[in-house]
């Protein structure tokens, strides 16, 4: 049987880069995010793409029926909780404790953490039967103060830190390891000019690739790391050392 992945927000960056590297070696994947994906669907690998708003509960389990629909056999090997949102307020700010409305915090928390929680429990059986493996898109931002990711954006990634953990421990009586990556800065869509600033603090001296973070994501999916769980790996060229 050939394995199957289910990637969330594959329209650019990270998500597409983690979707062609499942699909070189040999996966089919089932996708989903809020647009189109800026190119790669002409693989005959890439069974499925849903257009779905991960904030919206519905959706969400409009999505995870059709996973399981579109996965033969019900049967799922892994799950990359890669989705995430760090929005602005009005004044061009990321939200924080004392600025810009609660209620994005409540949407910030929906994409980044619940949305995890959501599909990962959906999926459960899925994964049970696949003796799969969930992978979820943390960040450094979750564990430090970082000067631009925003109060609520890094509480929601430090809060999904401690689900990998917890979940971790749920999932194993079912067969099924969880581990977590946490970026640095990755060049990607969402990395602004401001950002360089910060290179002189990575010892390896440059920003990371989306490749150098779907590598990690497919290795911890593969019997390589069959014996680890409930574990987070920094990809950050050495930045979190500081």
């Amino acid at each position: 049987m050939t394995p199957v992945a289910v990637i969330t927000g594959t329209s650019k960056g990270i998500g597409l880069a983690t979707a062609k590297r499942f699909m070189a070696e040999g996966w089919r994947v089932l996708t989903c995010a809020r647009t189109e994906p800026d190119g790669g669907r002409d693989n005959p690998l890439w069974q499925d793409h849903c257009l779905v708003d991960l904030i919206d509960a519905a959706q969400t389990q409009a999505f995870i029926d059709r996973v399981l629909d579109q996965a033969e056999g019900g049967i799922v090997h892994a799950l990359i909780n890669n989705a995430g949102l760090s929005p602005k307020t009005p004044y061009k700010e990321r939200l924080g404790v004392l600025n810009g409305p609660i209620d994005g915090w409540k949407q910030v928390f929906e994409l980044n953490f619940y949305a995890p929680l959501r599909l990962a429990r959906g999926l459960a059986g899925a994964l049970h039967k696949g003796s799969g493996a969930v992978v979820n898109v943390t960040s450094i931002a979750g564990h430090f103060v970082h000067p631009f990711a925003g109060s609520a954006y890094s509480t929601s990634k430090a809060a999904l830190s401690g689900l990998t953990r917890e979940m971790a421990v749920e999932f194993a009586q079912l067969g099924v390891r969880v581990n977590a990556v946490a970026p640095g800065e990755i060049s990607t869509e969402m990395i602004s000019a401001e950002y360089e600033a910060l290179v002189p603090r990575i010892p390896l001296d440059r920003m990371g690739r989306p490749e150098d973070v779907a590598a990690t994501i497919f290795r911890l999916c593969t019997p390589d790391f069959a014996y680890v769980t409930g574990s987070e790996v920094f990809i950050t060229g050495g930045q979190h050392l500081f």
